[in-house]
């Protein structure tokens, strides 16, 4: 069955950076354009990033651009989110999500706080 398993997730300050993986399985994942997503504590699901099947065309919120770059390794089946200058408003749980959007199949979520 389809797997989306995230990493990467935890405590740091304003400005700092972090690194989120997802290890995808049970699918072909060079197929499927892939995306971030994220939900912020009494929030909606947020759509954050983009990438198309062979690691081109990433698209961004307008939240994160210029801070955040999605990448893939097909060979690995991983999907990243390198995350820099992180804010306070970047606080949620992020999700490796299948599919175009924030609605498709994804994991469990890592968690991401932004705090001094």
């Amino acid at each position: 069955q389809v797997q989306l398993v995230e990493s990467g997730g935890g405590l740091v300050q304003p400005g700092g950076g972090l690194r989120l993986s997802c290890v995808a399985s049970g699918f072909d994942f060079s197929l499927y354009y892939m995306s971030w997503a994220r939900q912020a504590p009494g929030k909606d699901l947020e759509w954050v990033s983009g990438i198309n099947n062979i690691g081109r065309n990433p698209y961004y919120a307008d939240s994160v651009k210029g801070r955040f770059t999605v990448s893939r390794d097909n060979a690995d089946n991983k999907l990243y989110l390198q995350m820099t200058d992180l804010k306070s408003e970047d606080t949620a749980v992020y999700y490796c999500v299948r599919g175009m959007g924030a609605t498709g199949t994804r994991g469990q979520g890592t968690p991401v706080t932004v705090s001094s």
